[in-house]
């Protein structure tokens, strides 16, 4: 599974809109939307806020771990 798709099953399971997940996290209606459909991959930084965000590590949003 692709980061674009943990991105988007985590957000589901918060039942989170991708506008609302922008809102939590600050980040852009836009930017979110890309993420989760493969047109940008997120920053560094921005793995590391969505993983605390999540509560889940980087390397599980990178594919490293399960």
């Amino acid at each position: 599974m692709e980061i674009k798709d943990k991105i988007k099953e985590l957000r589901l399971e918060k039942g989170l809109t991708q506008s609302q997940l922008a809102k939590e996290i600050n980040f852009s209606l836009s930017i979110v939307s890309k993420w989760e459909n493969d047109k940008k991959t997120p920053s560094i930084p921005a793995v590391i806020i969505l993983a605390k965000y999540f509560n889940v590590t980087s390397d599980y949003l990178l594919g490293l771990e399960e």
